[in-house]
């Protein structure tokens, strides 16, 4: 596998990237993986306590000698691959991807938190619970009209000890998706634990999500047995 084009760009990126704006040059960094199939650079924000957010993955196939983004069709359905010629391309794409992620970022935050409701409140009056054990939220999402569109689907099962489904519906309302999850836990005492979470997100968060999961699969490792 020829990674000299690969390594030429790569150590002439970050000082490109450095200079495409003070925003990333203060908050933005890259790291490499030469390992993968198709080496990648993978593009985050540092938020402290080593925790960091990726916001853009650039690909490199060995094959064809080329650079791509992968990018996703929701209407379509399908996933894509946009070709990036040189390392101008690369930038702009970074730096596109990048804004993106801090007009994101600034709208979450003009968010205000009720401490007594223990719920943030958007301007829209919309809320959405930040209690831990997702109690709060099944209390909200029991208020609004929920359509299922799907039953519950086993996405793992360990016999006699864990079990997790989720299920898919639609906010009848406002339109928005809704993902259930259900953890169910067998102890030694042969108990039922059950654990839900409800997630609701907007249709153009859908294909961001799907985007993110897809490009960092390779990344998850199995659940433990």
């Amino acid at each position: 596998m020829d990674l000299e084009w690969f390594d030429r760009v790569c150590g002439e990126l970050q000082d490109s990237l450095d200079s495409i704006c003070s925003k990333y040059d203060e908050n933005g960094g890259m790291s490499v993986e030469r390992g993968s199939k198709h080496p990648r650079i993978d593009f985050f924000v540092e938020n402290g306590d080593e925790d960091r957010d990726y916001f853009c993955t650039i690909y490199f196939d060995p094959r064809n000698e080329e650079f791509y983004i992968e990018s996703f069709d929701p209407d379509l359905g399908y996933e894509s691959k946009v070709v990036l010629a040189d390392i101008e391309d690369i930038v702009d794409a970074v730096h596109e991807s990048f804004h993106i992620y801090m007009d994101e970022d600034a709208a979450a935050s003009d968010e205000l938190f009720d401490e007594d409701t223990g719920y943030y409140v958007a301007d829209d009056d919309e809320l959405e619970s930040i209690d831990d054990d997702g109690d709060d939220a099944n209390i909200l999402l029991e208020q609004v009209d929920v359509e299922w569109e799907t039953p519950e689907v086993t996405a793992y099962y360990l016999e006699n000890e864990v079990e997790v489904t989720y299920q898919f519906g639609i906010v009848q309302e406002t339109g928005d998706g809704v993902l259930r999850r259900v953890n169910r836990i067998w102890t030694e005492d042969d108990d039922l634990l059950k654990d839900e979470t409800n997630f609701i997100f907007s249709r153009e968060e859908a294909s961001t999500i799907i985007a993110m999961i897809a490009s960092h699969m390779d990344a998850l490792s199995p659940m433990q047995q």
